[in-house]
């Protein structure tokens, strides 16, 4: 039986090349499947200089293709897991979350060379403002520019000297390629806690019927699961709902699954960085949803993010949030 495919994406060269990777998962995994790539444009793709937390918030990059999704003019779509909002919209779902690529940040200066080549007040370039002020812990001394657009634009203005040095996303670099040229030096985690969801993919799917209204291209989907991505993931999607924490928020959270234990870690700024809460929190866990409600007993991975993010709460998480 011949099975047809649509996937929707955005149109720039990162967003395709992360729909080709689950074009071919899928296509290992299931005969004679047709899979057609549908590139949408999306608000925030036409939105190029604007910052991000002035237009809607990353939520801008999505909503074309929710629709699309909603009209039936695709069967998935396919978001870098950190643009898809903590909470989606009613009618979609999360069907799959494949193998995590490199979720940390990366930081290439025009030299090659790490924080202590910079010369003092250097250009820094990025339109994130988690990223800005994790830097300025480090380097207050940094001039902090914005930067938008793909990753080759924003590597084309490095190398044209626009700015010192830029901080880019490993896992981005790594599925274009751009690594051997652009000679990234990955950044600690614990200096550097990466946007929740960064270095994963989401595949998403209307939530009220099977994908391609078939059960085979359902489980077909399913098979992309990854494990240990989708423990980490919900977790930090939890983190990020308890807390009340937007896509522009400037918070990091990380979770790290090694066999049963589940440990997660989270960084939230205030707006203007005078204010910073750190923690982190280490369970046992399990991913199915629904665990025993007894203190020792595994928790279900999505519990672990939202018990650290009341904890966060409980020391003035929602403050930080609300000085947005």
């Amino acid at each position: 039986m011949a099975f047809r495919l649509r996937i929707g994406t955005r149109p720039s060269a990162l967003a395709l090349a992360q729909s080709e990777i689950v074009k071919r998962r899928l296509a290992s995994t299931l005969a004679q499947l047709d899979i057609e790539i549908v590139p949408i444009s999306t608000s925030g793709d036409k939105m190029t200089t604007a910052s991000l937390a002035r237009i809607g918030g990353k939520g801008l990059f999505i909503r074309e293709l929710e629709q699309a999704l909603a009209d039936g003019r695709i069967d998935l779509a396919v978001h870098s897991m950190k643009d898809l909002p903590a909470i989606i919209p009613a009618g979609f779902r999360i069907a799959a979350v494949p193998e995590r690529e490199n979720p940390r940040d990366a930081l290439i200066t025009r030299a090659g060379s790490g924080w202590n080549s910079l010369a003092p007040h250097a250009r820094l370039g990025t339109s994130s403002t988690r990223r800005r002020l994790q830097a300025l812990r480090l380097r207050p001394d940094l001039e902090v520019l914005p930067l938008r657009g793909n990753v080759d634009t924003r590597l084309r203005r490095l190398a044209a000297g626009d700015f010192d040095a830029i901080i880019l996303a490993m896992a981005g670099l790594k599925r274009l390629g751009r690594c051997d040229t652009s000679k990234p030096i990955e950044l600690d985690e614990g200096d550097f806690v990466p946007s929740g969801g960064q270095g994963a993919l989401a595949i998403e799917a209307r939530a009220t019927r099977p994908i391609g209204d078939s059960a085979e291209l359902e489980q077909a989907v399913a098979t992309l699961n990854d494990a240990r991505a989708l423990a980490e993931v919900t977790a930090e999607r939890a983190f990020l709902a308890t807390i009340g924490a937007s896509c522009v928020s400037p918070v990091g959270v990380k979770g790290s699954a090694d066999g049963e234990m589940l440990r997660l870690r989270a960084l939230l700024f205030s707006a203007d960085g005078a204010t910073s809460l750190l923690d982190e929190i280490a369970a046992a866990y399990h991913l199915n949803i629904g665990a025993s409600a007894a203190d020792d007993a595994p928790k279900d991975s999505a519990a672990v993010g939202t018990a650290l993010g009341r904890r966060m709460l409980d020391h003035g998480a929602a403050e930080l949030i609300q000085r947005e």
